[in-house]
């Protein structure tokens, strides 16, 4: 029946999915029905928690569901959502979509295909601020961004690029309705194998120009958004929810600048995890379009791609010119 509660599961519990699985279990719109992990510790654990399933291998629940979170590795994505849309399963699958664009486009052709929701965990996009911030047109000039946060050992699976940068990289592809023409990008190693701290330049054949720093070697947190437009400026701070709009006003007769007029909106601590999970619910129902699609996942992922090469790139020239340095200093 439409309105009954569709059967839910999440795949992997750790971090990030145990709270998937929370979320799941308290709405009405959904029954959690099992959970699946590879340590059948977490699994157990969390099952336990919201009296459901658990198994540690997700094939087990293949036709037995009508969605599924999977907040497993990255590298997993792929294979675990191409065995659920086979079989008929709306899909959320957490940022980074997958580790490639191909297999970012397979997984969007499978959905289309068969009429599937796709949706990705870009939580960002459910943040109070920004959600205000976008009920108005924007028409952005440049744009600046910002989000460093310190060293965390679990998330060094991927670089800072694919960790942290692409929450802004997919916000600034939505803001900016124009392709993006080039991409000069630069970053360093600092605690890890990996890219730990990047700077991007991304320019559009409109004319924008968005400047995206991140890091995870800093020694604060900070995730902070500010776009430029004709005539105004808006500030997102995503981390205390925060909208600051400032536009042109009337100008002063003696000094003949204009005033600057403005306002800062301070949004509730909403649960931007619930509204997600509560807005793929709607979607795979009809009652709304998916808010952060399969397409934007694989466009923003291609876009980090882009990046990440280009620092590696820099990276290995860089490394090249130390060795020829120390190469003539022995000589």
């Amino acid at each position: 029946m439409p309105n009954d509660p569709l059967r839910c599961a999440v795949i992997g519990v750790g971090h990030l999915g145990k709270w998937h699985a929370a979320k799941y279990a308290q709405l009405a719109e959904a029954q959690l029905v099992a959970v699946a992990d590879s340590n059948p510790t977490h699994a157990q654990e969390v099952a336990s928690r919201h009296g459901c399933r658990a198994v540690m291998d997700h094939r087990e629940l293949l036709g037995q569901v009508d969605a599924v979170s999977i907040a497993a590795p990255t590298t997993l994505h792929y294979s675990i959502a191409r065995d659920f849309l086979d079989t008929g399963c709306h899909v959320l699958l957490e940022k980074p979509i997958t580790t490639t664009v191909e297999e970012a486009e397979e997984l969007n052709q499978m959905a289309e295909q068969h009429g599937l929701v796709l949706q990705v965990g870009h939580l960002e996009r459910f943040n109070a601020a920004l959600r205000r911030l976008l009920e108005n047109p924007l028409n952005p000039l440049f744009i600046e961004s910002t989000r460093l946060a310190p060293f965390k050992p679990r998330a060094t699976d991927v670089s800072v690029v694919l960790d942290l940068m692409i929450h802004d990289i997919d916000i600034i592809l939505e803001l900016v309705p124009s392709p993006l023409t080039d991409v000069r990008a630069s970053g360093a190693r600092i605690l890890t194998r990996d890219i730990d701290i990047a700077n991007a330049r991304l320019e559009f054949a409109n004319g924008c120009v968005a400047n995206v720093t991140s890091s995870r070697v800093s020694t604060k947190s900070e995730r902070r958004m500010r776009i430029f437009q004709p005539n105004g400026y808006a500030a997102v701070d995503y981390q205390n929810r925060v909208l600051s709009l400032h536009h042109i006003g009337e100008t002063d007769p003696d000094t003949g600048l204009p005033e600057i007029l403005g306002e800062d909106l301070v949004f509730d601590d909403a649960d931007a995890l619930l509204a997600e999970i509560r807005a793929f619910l709607a979607a795979i129902r009809g009652e709304q379009p998916v808010v952060a699609t399969g397409r934007a996942g694989q466009r923003a992922l291609e876009t980090a791609t882009r990046i990440t090469n280009l620092v590696y790139s820099n990276l290995a020239v860089m490394t090249t010119q130390d060795t020829l340095i120390e190469e003539g200093a022995t000589r």
